[in-house]
């Protein structure tokens, strides 16, 4: 058995070479058709494309995204070609909380946010967005959240305490609302739900308050050059983007006026990527038939870690904006060769 893996998934390598005779660890963009047209399972990131043009006449029977979004994935046609296929919902959506938190935290230290006195808009109640409503909730913020599709669905998950208070709102009432509005949806371009440009032209200047504005979900979900525009204008206080259009290309004068600003690493956590590759080693066994090699577990921390309590100190997201300002160039670079923090005190 042959598994090509992109070599920047961490910790899973060696239960994968108890379950192969031949594991393959290639830098996940240059993944070409040669490279897999032997192999049997296929395990990526969101760097490279799985579709026609890759696996073609390819011996691959089984692809495994170590990522909670599957944009890359053409999942049409590989059920077409017998191909299964998996991703990792909600593996680092406690690690994207956290970034939120420590975010909202700096909010308050840095720019003088009353976290107490202020109403959060979460757009998107997914695995991502209710852990964000907990970690707001629990910093003592007001919390509004817009999920139309979900709010179909279950329309009345928001109750709480036995009162029959509906947990989801509109889009309008956050616009009017919130003192800091986040984004936590997939990337959708058509349809009644699209999300492509959600936070365009048009949604900053319907803005009651002059909000901060979040996004670590899909570039495109916020309209960079809107926002640039809006941060310009004083219809936005600040922002906080850890995702882009167009990344590893960034829009250099939205990068520089952001508070903070990320090369997509929210969710890279230990803790989130050891839940990713225990999620794929279980769909990869299941699919094959093979015995458990068992559990990933991501690394503890040095003994003499210094910790008084402070999230900051596990996670300070002002480190890795000062990393990208300083060579935004840089920023396949810094996402590939980030250093994985841990959601937790664990020695």
């Amino acid at each position: 058995m042959k598994i090509v893996v992109d070599d920047k998934i961490p910790y899973i390598r060696e239960e994968l070479r108890l379950l192969a005779d031949e594991v393959c660890l290639m830098n996940g963009a240059a993944i070409s058709a040669a490279d897999v047209r032997d192999a049997d399972a296929l395990i990526v990131r969101t760097r490279t494309r799985c579709d026609e043009a890759l696996l073609k006449g390819s011996k691959v029977r089984f692809v495994a995204t170590a990522t909670i979004g599957f944009d890359h994935i053409d999942g049409d046609w590989l059920e077409r070609a017998g191909i299964a296929w998996t991703s990792c919902p909600g593996c680092n959506a406690a690690s994207v909380a956290q970034y939120l938190e420590c975010s909202l935290l700096l909010l308050q230290r840095e720019k003088g946010l009353s976290l107490q006195q202020s109403t959060l808009g979460i757009v998107g109640c997914g695995h991502v967005g209710s852990k964000v409503k907990s970690v707001a909730e629990r910093l003592g913020m007001r919390v509004l959240v817009c999920d139309p599709p979900l709010a179909i669905l279950s329309p009345k998950l928001g109750e709480n305490r036995g009162m029959n208070e509906r947990l989801f709102v509109s889009l309008d009432q956050i616009e009017r609302e919130a003192d800091v509005i986040t984004f936590h949806v997939p990337l959708t371009r058509q349809g009644e739900y699209a999300t492509w440009h959600m936070a365009d032209e048009a949604f900053f200047h319907r803005l009651s308050r002059v909000p901060y504005i979040i996004n670590t979900s899909r570039g495109e979900v916020v309209d960079n050059l809107a926002l640039l525009s809006a941060l310009q204008d004083g219809r936005v206080r600040d922002a906080v983007i850890d995702v882009w259009e167009g990344e590893p290309r960034l829009c250099l004068p939205l990068l520089n006026r952001v508070f903070i600003g990320t090369p997509h690493i929210a969710g890279y956590s230990a803790d989130g990527k050891a839940n990713a590759d225990n999620m794929v080693i279980d769909a990869l066994c299941r699919h094959f038939g093979l015995p458990h090699p068992g559990k990933v577990a991501p690394p503890k921390l040095p003994a003499d870690f210094p910790y008084t309590g402070d999230p900051l100190e596990l996670y300070n997201p002002l480190a890795d904006t000062l990393a990208l300002k300083s060579n935004p160039s840089d920023f396949e670079l810094l996402r590939n060769h980030y250093p994985l923090r841990r959601e937790y005190f664990d020695v």
